[in-house]
């Protein structure tokens, strides 16, 4: 398939810039497959589309302020850190600009010196392994001299930086939110658990591959970047019964379904497990563990579009798209949701 079949066109309006004040108060756009048909809903009424025994699938990851504004140890030249992901305690692979003041052996300082890092060696597409150091423990450290990283679209400021987290984060280590969960509230899953709804909970930890455009025309091309999963015995457990059970696993965003169908084997159970992945799902793929999910609106040409566009076929999300874009939704992080059932 190519790059082309996944793009459209979207008004620079329609990019949300801010959440609203009330999660659950998005929009929901609902896409029935098997009847082939559009709603128009609030996320508050998601409830309504599941049924007991259902089991939704949520990723606890929460984002570090893995942004780092610096500048280079005695000559003073400005330099920008984003944390990718941690190798060692504290090793770390980062992108960072401008890169040619970043050779391996340069020395970078943020916060006033409370946090340095040597440049160790440079790897794929530029990025940079470094090392970094300092006193006391390191998340302390970061969170008085990081930043957490906005998404490029974003271009206002975020007055309270919890609503770039879900409700549920607890696990620290992406570099990005995992969007289609940042509708949820305690109430709203107060209501699904009311109702016989499970919940199982997954790590993904989200890197800026998310953001990464799709340079290969030739979508089978593209590599994409890897990404630490977990997943526990209590969410297998949960997720299998729902299967065993004949009721539906609910995937809440694209790194949810990532990690299910890694973990997934032929036979349709699970097991614990935990390390990297970078599978791709395109379409084509035959998904052996999730049967709805619940996602943002992605960017056009995005493997996020590539792989709602698997689940629901491709003309579909197109139509649904078009049909989003004519109602005025909001998109990307902080706009409005899909189901797809």
């Amino acid at each position: 398939m190519n790059l082309k079949d996944f793009w459209y066109d979207l008004p620079e309006r329609l990019i949300a810039q801010n959440p609203l004040e009330k999660r659950d108060m998005s929009r929901l756009l609902v896409v029935d497959r098997k009847k082939d048909a559009f709603e128009h809903r609030l996320f508050k009424d998601l409830p309504e589309y599941l049924e007991p025994g259902d089991c939704i699938v949520i990723n606890n990851t929460r984002v570090i302020p893995a942004r780092l504004l610096g500048e280079k140890e005695n000559s003073g030249g400005k330099i920008e850190f984003v944390l990718l992901k941690r190798i060692d305690q504290d090793v770390w692979e980062v992108i960072l600009k401008p890169g040619r003041r970043a050779k391996p052996g340069a020395r970078f300082v943020f916060g006033n010196g409370i946090l340095k890092a040597e440049i160790l060696e440079i790897v794929e597409e530029g990025n940079r392994i470094v090392k970094f150091y300092y006193d006391g423990v390191f998340e302390e450290v970061l969170d008085k001299v990081g930043i957490v990283p906005l998404p490029p679209y974003i271009h206002a400021t975020l007055e309270d930086k919890e609503r770039y987290q879900t409700v549920y984060s607890k696990i620290n280590g992406s570099a990005a939110a995992p969007t289609a969960g940042l509708h949820f509230t305690p109430e709203l899953f107060e209501v699904l658990k009311q109702k016989g709804i499970k919940v199982a909970e997954v790590t993904l930890h989200v890197g800026l591959g998310t953001f990464r455009p799709v340079k290969t025309q030739n979508i089978h091309e593209h590599h994409m970047h890897k990404e630490y999963y977990s997943i526990g015995p209590e969410a297998c457990a949960v997720i299998n019964e729902t299967k065993e059970k004949g009721k539906r696993v609910v995937a809440v965003g694209t790194t949810s379904v990532r990690v299910l169908e890694t973990v997934s084997g032929e036979n349709g159970r699970i097991s614990p497990a935990s390390g990297e992945t970078d599978i791709f799902i395109y379409p084509g793929y035959k998904f052996k563990m999730v049967d709805a999910l619940i996602t943002n609106f992605h960017l056009p040409e995005s493997t996020l579009i590539m792989l709602v566009s698997a689940f629901a076929g491709k003309d579909r999300i197109m139509e649904a798209y078009k049909e989003a874009i004519s109602k005025e939704y909001r998109f990307f992080s902080f706009g409005d949701a899909m189901l797809i059932l």
